[in-house]
């Protein structure tokens, strides 16, 4: 248990920290309301009007939204993987470091697929 103290502890602070904190802006912070601020945030899209039903209207989003979801995960999962690798790559040898250069290289070409696709691109 000797071992899990530190952890502990710096768990407890850093949950004292966030309640106190949402806590304190709850008390002194200003409360200006206005109809902007009480609406739902909707990436800069205006939300639809509520259908006669009591089901929300359907809305598509362009597919710029969802690529770039994507390409951060798939950045995201690279990252994953690159610090495991970085903090064993002493103990590894060669053949690690081919299977991660030949790991980055496929991460590589798919980014540069994707770039001349022009899906980086934000219109």
């Amino acid at each position: 248990m000797d071992l899990y103290t530190p952890i502990l502890v710096l768990g407890a602070i850093a949950a004292a920290f966030a309640v106190v904190s949402v806590g304190i802006a709850l008390v002194i912070g200003p409360r200006r309301y206005n109809q902007s601020k009480l609406e739902a945030y909707e990436c800069g899209i205006e939300p639809m009007p509520q259908a006669a039903t009591a089901h929300a209207a359907g809305q598509r989003f362009p597919i710029k939204y969802y690529l770039t979801a994507m390409l951060f995960i798939v950045f995201d999962i690279e990252i994953v993987f690159l610090y495991p690798w970085a903090v064993a790559f002493d103990s590894l040898g060669v053949f690690a470091l081919v299977e991660m250069l030949l790991f980055m290289a496929t991460v590589f070409v798919a980014y540069a697929y994707v770039w001349r696709r022009g899906g980086l691109n934000w219109d």
